[in-house]
């Protein structure tokens, strides 16, 4: 954590209804209250149907809040849209084909995402003076990218995919990274790849992220706080030492109270 600096993210009172007023009414988030401070790498568990996906998209702005407020990298965002809070936050999808355009190049996707703009304008791309660029940037995620600069993404595997899409949503250096069980669609030597990568670009960028995963295992190993989150509030939050001398065992007998 950087000393003296504003929290990154603010929650406060956070609360969520589907459905409301019918049979079907589920409260998903009861007055949630957090802070994410800057250089927190946060791993977000719980039980399916808990709220922390829910927690996660009110806020990315893909779902709106219906009470409580949000406040990012200084900024009031509670009823701004995905779009404004873009300024400040990037999000890696659990699905590899959400965070990359298909039919464009690997070199063509990078460049969209250093505009970061949000438009699908390709006119800035110069193929001579930023190939070695690109090529250099992909080389650091060891799979082979720096050589498929023209390729159309759709031809990558899942796991190259989405270690682009991981590349793509820091060349910005957002002030939130959000990942959004970004290994789940991977199978388990592939997925501890991206994860490694994952740590090594938060720590190399000094990014401030919050990632949501359903592995237990990869919440112990990574990041330097855990949030457990059951029945629509914060179970648990412990970092440093407190989270390092947490064992599995432990924490499947918390999800089982």
């Amino acid at each position: 954590m950087k000393q003296n600096q504003p929290a990154v993210l603010t929650v406060k009172h956070l609360q969520k209804v589907f459905f409301p007023g019918t049979a079907n009414e589920r409260h998903v988030l009861k007055n949630v209250s957090l802070t994410i401070e800057p250089g927190d790498f946060v791993a977000v568990i719980g039980n399916n149907g808990a709220g922390k996906s829910t927690l996660l998209n009110t806020i990315a702005g893909t779902l709106p809040a219906d009470a409580g407020e949000l406040t990012l990298a200084g900024h009031n965002v509670t009823k701004k849209s995905v779009a404004y809070r873009a300024k400040w936050l990037s999000r890696v999808f659990q699905d590899p084909k959400l965070g990359t355009a298909g039919e464009l190049s690997v070199a063509q996707n990078l460049t969209l995402a250093q505009q970061h703009t949000g438009s699908m304008s390709l006119g800035r791309y110069r193929k001579a003076s930023q190939e070695a660029t690109y090529r250099e940037l992909l080389q650091s995620l060891n799979m082979g990218l720096e050589d498929r600069l023209t390729t159309q993404v759709k031809y990558l595997s899942g796991g190259q995919r989405q270690a682009l899409s991981l590349l793509m949503a820091t060349l910005s250096h957002p002030d939130l990274l959000l990942l959004d069980e970004h290994t789940a669609a991977l199978d388990p030597q592939t997925s501890k790849k991206v994860m490694d990568l994952t740590q090594t670009i938060v720590e190399t960028n000094h990014l401030t992220t919050m990632m949501i995963t359903h592995k237990m295992s990869d919440a112990l190993t990574y990041g330097n706080r855990l949030v457990m989150v059951q029945d629509g509030q914060i179970k648990l939050d412990v970092r440093g030492a407190a989270k390092d001398g947490l064992r599995q065992e432990e924490l499947m007998s918390l999800f089982a109270d």
